[in-house]
């Protein structure tokens, strides 16, 4: 070999480490229904999360954080697809459960699809083809209702898919699970445990092809059922229902830790912790009656922020300062444009997407340059007070619009976060410029939105 080709070989060699350098490891990890306050780093005493606790020490936390929607499917769409539910007509958990709507309601919920569109770029699919990446998924993905599977992760940018089907919730945590694309292991198995396991072992193979990972852990947990390993139960049901309202709640939170830290761990072992870009957040707020959103008010499937507040947690090490919290008001649409950032991609024309990425404030620098987020949500959910409307959060305050009066509250969720003091009238103007912008995007999205009941005799609005 001549001096000429050694040094050709050596700068091709040099261009493929940088290149794989460039392309850190990516694992965002979703859990299902847990909620702004149930984590002690959030302030939250009476439940022990040491794992969560020590990758908040480690990176940012954020305490204004969004989901897209107070329901899981929509917001599990924004992610995967950087779109906002209401630009994809999935506005509500799936299958659209019409048997929610109130018999006294004058409205119908909102139109909507049963199913996320092929045609999408999904994250999953433009880190595979443009960034190299090895994709998992592993965990719910509820973003289809049919049975034939067609719309599943595996046909979505994922190279695997360990338990993503149509499911909403497991029919129990404990093996056997009887869930589509995750084949039964070991009776009394705990669900939380199995997809540790399954993401430390797709972890360790991609290790040893030395090439660039992209894991969606979207846990199960804590959706109910109420389930957790029966020492962790028995560790909180002679405790007080303080932090929050059924202990079996609280155990699973705990159980939830234990298998996030198995994970985190096995990054340090394979010391590449450094080399992996990790996301932990939630998909809404908790549901009533186990988990205590206070100080917020409402909870899962409510525009308030006990719906659609959520903790959120991001670690890079080198790259994220350790320990900072961050009160910049963000959405999780925001991680599609994020990651395609952190892997070196761009978004595509043709693909702007609704997200703006984060890195630059991950990394300390400047805010993100919006006006406004919006949360969109014209369906019903579980409950009789379940009131069909848009969220708009701006600077300080939020304006929420219900559909069913044709009013608005106005909170400045700032200085009040459990949203008591409607400034509505005190702040007219303000409340009109806010319902004029929330109205003006939800033309630009193509939003779809709530009828009359045809019985009403209403006009359309």
């Amino acid at each position: 070999m001549t001096f000429r080709h050694l040094s050709t070989l050596l700068v091709a060699l040099l261009c493929t480490v940088a290149s794989a350098a460039e392309r850190p490891n990516i694992l965002f990890i979703l859990i299902d229904d847990m909620g702004w306050m149930d984590i002690a780093c959030q302030g939250n005493e009476h439940v022990h999360t040491p794992h969560v606790n020590r990758l908040a020490s480690e990176g940012i936390r954020f305490t204004d954080a969004y989901a897209a929607a107070p329901v899981c499917s929509p917001t599990r769409a924004a992610i995967v697809t950087g779109l906002a539910p209401a630009r994809l007509h999935i506005t509500n958990h799936l299958p659209h459960q019409d048997r929610f709507t109130p018999e006294d309601s004058k409205l119908l919920p909102a139109p909507m699809k049963d199913h996320l569109d092929l045609d999408y770029t999904t994250i999953a699919e433009r880190l595979k083809a443009d960034g190299g990446y090895a994709t998992a998924f592993i965990g719910k993905w509820h973003l289809y209702c049919n049975k034939d599977h067609q719309f599943a992760p595996q046909h979505q940018g994922y190279d695997i898919n360990i338990g993503g089907c149509s499911f909403g919730g497991p029919r129990t945590f404990f093996d056997p699970y009887r869930i589509d694309f995750l084949q039964d292991r070991k009776e009394g198995e705990y669900l939380p445990d199995r997809l540790a396991d399954e993401t430390i072992q797709f972890i360790r193979q991609q290790q040893k092809k030395d090439e660039p990972f992209f894991v969606s852990l979207f846990n199960y947990t804590v959706h109910w059922p109420m389930e957790a390993p029966e020492d962790l139960i028995s560790k909180y049901k002679d405790r007080p229902l303080k932090g929050f309202r059924d202990h079996r709640y609280a155990a699973m939170i705990e159980a939830m830790d234990n298998a996030i830290g198995r994970i985190l761990q096995e990054l340090r072992d394979l010391k590449i912790e450094d080399e992996t870009f990790v996301v932990f957040t939630s998909d809404n707020g908790p549901y009533g009656g186990v988990g205590d959103p206070t100080p917020l008010r409402g909870d899962k499937g409510h525009l308030y922020e006990g719906g659609i507040r959520i903790p959120l947690i991001v670690r890079w090490p080198g790259i994220i300062p350790k320990g900072r919290v961050s009160s910049e008001p963000v959405i999780l649409t925001d991680f599609y444009p994020t990651l395609l950032e952190v892997a070196g991609l761009r978004p595509r024309d043709s693909y702007p997407g609704d997200g703006i990425s984060l890195l630059p404030h991950l990394k300390g620098g400047k805010r993100p340059d919006r006006d406004a987020i919006y949360i969109h949500y014209p369906n019903f959910a579980f409950h009789k007070d379940n009131r069909l409307g848009t969220a708009i959060r701006s600077g300080d305050h939020k304006l929420i619009h219900f559909y069913d009066t044709d009013s608005v509250e106005l909170y400045n969720v700032r200085k009040d976060i459990s949203e008591r003091k409607d400034l509505a009238k005190s702040k007219p103007q303000l409340a009109n410029r806010l319902l004029k912008q929330l109205k003006d995007w939800r033309q630009s999205v193509n939003a779809n939105e709530p009828v009359p009941r045809p019985s009403a005799g209403l006009q359309d609005r």
